[in-house]
């Protein structure tokens, strides 16, 4: 009996021990620091659910800046000098002009629509294939999603398209196309560099996310009209870039968990911002001196076809972008026969 015992404590010591051998570890950079709700505690929150559930691969987060800067990390990815990313392709329209598609689209889907194209008909498969057509060897996985943000913080109320010309603005995606044409100028800076460009005026006015992020940032500190809706970003699809041949290299059933992993936090990720973004609203308002703006018809009518103009002359320009959105407006067009009857209202 007691010989059995002993060999049953081995052999449990010896699957212990090879298990823990076996555990794949993947240093996975944040386009997002740990400290910002919504966006950063998505990343925390996917490495959490994916170490809980998962004894052969175990991630390891590291805030923007410590392995590589934001904007480097689908190229650091791909060389596998980081296993892995969670960040936005958004951050890739230099490099790669569909990309801010499976970002964000202007006037475009909003959360439930976005995720329905993208795991239901073709946008999760020609999401794949942009980063192998343009030579990434990068495995990609829906990871979170958001609602939409806001349209902006302005120093100065804007009431026309006159308003807007010679301005220097922080503007993400393909939103930024629309701002150019409209006599903005735009740049692309990570979260952390938007606060200290605002308070030495390189910059006059800036959007990057939801209210309870965008108070994280201390925006209202120094621009304070906040303007709505978000035409720019209707919902905001977030990523996990592994590196290929690290994902190659896992098991079927670590793979699976990754994406099981990545399915809950698209949940958790959308009803914390749905959760908190009105309580900072209340006290942008109450506390800090915001002035909540509403644009006005004439100027999200300006917004919208502007965006028409840019997303035809970028369709004619780029192939795989005129497929990409081809096949949006497709599942779109389908999609607006259920939307446009099932859902009541919505209260004002």
């Amino acid at each position: 009996m007691k010989l059995s015992r002993l060999l049953a404590g081995t052999a449990l010591c010896a699957a212990v021990a090879t298990t823990a051998q076996a555990q794949e570890t993947l240093e996975m950079t944040s386009a997002f620091s740990e400290n910002l709700p919504i966006l950063g505690t998505a990343a925390v929150n996917f490495v959490d659910k994916i170490n809980g559930i998962s004894e052969s691969v175990e991630f390891e987060h590291y805030n923007p800046g410590e392995l590589v800067p934001t904007l480097e990390a689908l190229d650091a990815v791909s060389n596998g000098s980081v296993d892995a990313a969670y960040t936005t392709a958004g951050y890739w329209q230099g490099k790669i002009t569909s990309a801010s598609l499976f970002a964000a689209v202007p006037f475009g889907p909003e959360a439930g629509e976005f995720l329905a194209w993208m795991m239901y008909d073709d946008g999760l498969e020609l999401f794949q294939r942009m980063y192998d057509e343009n030579g990434y060897d990068v495995h990609v996985i829906p990871c979170g999603i958001i609602a939409p943000e806001t349209s902006g913080w302005f120093k100065n109320e804007i009431n026309s398209v006159a308003d807007l010309e010679g301005l220097n603005m922080r503007f993400f995606g393909l939103g930024a196309e629309v701002m150019q044409r409209l006599g903005v100028s735009t740049s692309l800076l990570a979260g952390g560099d938007i606060f200290p460009a605002l308070e030495r005026g390189a910059i006059d006015a800036t959007e990057f996310s939801m209210p309870r992020i965008d108070a994280r940032l201390g925006f209202y500190n120094i621009a304070k009209f906040n303007y709505f809706p978000g035409w720019h970003q209707p919902a905001t699809l977030f990523e996990l870039l592994i590196n290929k041949d690290r994902w190659e290299d896992l098991d079927e059933r670590a793979q699976r968990q990754i994406e099981v992993a990545c399915m809950a936090n698209i949940t958790d990720n959308y009803a914390e911002g749905e959760a908190t973004n009105f309580e900072a609203m209340q006290t942008n308002t109450e506390e800090h001196g915001v002035t909540i703006k509403t644009w006005s018809p004439e100027m999200l009518e300006t917004f919208e076809n502007t965006w028409n103009e840019v997303a035809a002359e970028l369709a004619a320009e780029d192939e795989y972008f005129a497929e990409v959105w081809a096949d949006l407006q497709e599942f779109r067009e389908g999609y607006n026969v259920w939307n446009s009857n099932i859902y009541l209202p919505r209260p004002r």
